[in-house]
């Protein structure tokens, strides 16, 4: 009978380094953590619509409604309670009020407008941000105005021989800003694609002697197939007239990515975003890399609609894959993150 080879001890090969130890209790694991969530991460999107004391359930994302001006200050207030910076409001505007340039973005009584404006009178401390795109008021659902400019069958091209005009969208998103700021608006966030709108809203900001509000590009905006449930939820799902790539971001792209970034930041952007988030946390954690410049990520609307469903199927732990969403975006190099879930995170943390 031959004698067995003697086997190496799990000590000798692991060098009795044995990463297992710190796994072992939570409180362990909680010393050890490279990455948590704070209240002070998050950005809460809320909708608002027409009306008085009014709510209205968006069906394609569980737990998220359109709520009256009246109702979006309460949220506020909830909101600055729990601990949570800002929210983000984007408005439903009624069909009557959408047009063909989108002229109700400029209107100093929209929606957005008069909802920033209520808060800020209800002495709400809590930071307010508004997007800067002509979707949610234009006849064709598109972030920009219409102009010749396209071959027929080209994929640019939204109607005829019409596609998405640059400088001409340029022009109104400048007055749309101005609009926004002088309603009280902290942050702007231009979701657009156009390019040179934030350079331009910079110079139109300063020039008003609005040096304070903040821009917060949607520097890095994919054409993505995860925005569905919030165009239901700003009514553009109806509207929309073919698609978005000839100015929003081809998916299989990254180096263009840190491009748009560096060119957003030169021109005066103070934070820039990715849009989606979890897709796209290659390119987050290569801009966090790469700029110095506080990295933001939207879970868009989804992302958020996925978990709720395949929670609701009971494949997964709907809470679970919240949190772990979240810290993704962390580990990836985000400072912060706009998300549907941030109030529900809010009230977590609470306790």
């Amino acid at each position: 009978m031959t004698d067995r080879p003697t086997l190496p001890s799990i000590d000798d090969i692991t060098g009795h380094q044995r990463l297992r130890r710190t796994r072992r209790y939570e409180w362990s694991r909680a010393l050890v953590r490279e990455n948590q969530i704070s209240v002070s991460d998050l950005i809460w999107p809320i909708f608002v619509i027409e009306g008085h004391d009014v709510t209205e359930p968006v069906s394609a994302m569980p737990g998220v409604e359109r709520m009256s001006i009246d109702r979006a200050v309460e949220a506020a207030r909830m909101a600055e309670s729990l601990g949570v910076p800002a929210v983000a409001i984007f408005p439903n505007t009624p069909p009557n009020l959408r047009s063909e340039e989108g002229e109700e973005s400029c209107n100093p009584d929209n929606l957005v407008c008069r909802a920033t404006r209520a808060i800020r009178e209800a002495g709400i401390e809590i930071g307010i941000m508004l997007d800067v795109a002509l979707d949610p008021y234009t006849t064709h659902g598109h972030d920009g105005v219409l102009r010749p400019g396209g071959p027929v069958g080209a994929q640019t091209v939204v109607r005829g021989d019409q596609i998405v005009g640059n400088d001409a969208t340029v022009e109104i998103l400048i007055k749309q800003s101005l609009v926004q700021a002088e309603a009280g608006a902290d942050i702007l966030g231009p979701s657009d694609m156009m390019d040179g709108r934030i350079g331009a809203i910079r110079r139109a900001l300063d020039a008003e002697g609005r040096q304070d509000v903040m821009i917060m590009s949607y520097a890095a905006k994919y054409a993505s197939a995860f925005y569905g449930p919030f165009r239901e939820a700003v009514g553009a799902d109806a509207h929309l007239k073919g698609d978005k790539r000839g100015y929003q971001m081809d998916p299989a792209n990254g180096n263009e990515a840190l491009r748009e970034i560096a060119k957003d930041i030169e021109e005066g952007a103070d934070m820039v975003m990715v849009k989606p988030g979890m897709p796209y946390l290659d390119i987050i954690a290569r801009a966090s890399d790469t700029f110095n410049t506080p990295m933001f990520a939207y879970q868009v609307s989804g992302e958020y609609s996925m978990i709720h469903a395949a929670a609701a199927n009971g494949w997964i732990d709907g809470e679970s894959a919240m949190w772990e969403s979240l810290t993704a975006f962390k580990r990836a190099g985000c400072d912060g993150i706009l998300t549907y879930f941030a109030s529900t995170v809010a009230q977590r943390l609470a306790g």
